[in-house]
């Protein structure tokens, strides 16, 4: 059976953005789609975060997506899970620290085994903004893509989901193409 794992961002839950609207239409087409409230969204931290999202199903018809802090989330469960999956698409993702803030994000890992990543999925899509206000930029898609390989795609639309910047972004129709 085709399913899919959703994986929102900071400060984040399940009803935010456009997760509802992919979750419906992926049911529509089939999917059994899980969109999990990740703990102390907040504070995003792999320890917290990675056990939660392992309870996913992980199968070769697997599709997982992140937005934002749930980028870096995908890239740990590639490392950790034992069957190859189909799909992993990043939103707005990205592998190390952004700009200039002094804490260390704890949803990344110090180092990443982009080797172990590769070989547990089939197919890598990026998904990141020329204007993303937060810095989960094309530069960060390009940082991932260099290590990974897979398909990037460039858009102008912001962080494609934020509050603080009013991105209400609530359908995400490109989305749910690439995951069929």
């Amino acid at each position: 059976m085709k399913n899919a794992n959703l994986f929102h961002g900071t400060g984040c839950n399940s009803h935010s953005y456009w997760f509802p609207y992919v979750k419906e239409e992926l049911e529509k087409k089939d999917y059994k789609a899980w969109v999990p409230d990740l703990p102390e969204a907040d504070k995003p931290d792999l320890k917290k975060w990675l056990p939660v999202a392992l309870k996913g199903k992980y199968t070769g018809e697997t599709v997982i997506v992140g937005h934002s802090a749930g980028g870096p989330l995908v890239l740990s469960v590639l490392e950790h899970i034992k069957t190859p999956i189909r799909v992993a698409i990043l939103v707005a993702g990205y592998a190390r620290q952004k700009g200039e803030w002094k804490n260390p994000e704890k949803i990344l890992q110090k180092s990443y085994d982009w080797n172990k990543i590769k070989q547990n999925v089939k197919e890598l899509i990026y998904i990141n903004s020329d204007n993303d206000p937060w810095g989960c930029n094309d530069v960060e898609g390009r940082y991932m893509f260099d290590h990974l390989g897979g398909t990037l795609i460039i858009k102008h639309e912001g962080h494609m989901g934020s509050d603080t910047f009013k991105q209400p972004y609530k359908e995400f129709p490109l989305l749910v193409k690439l995951i069929e």
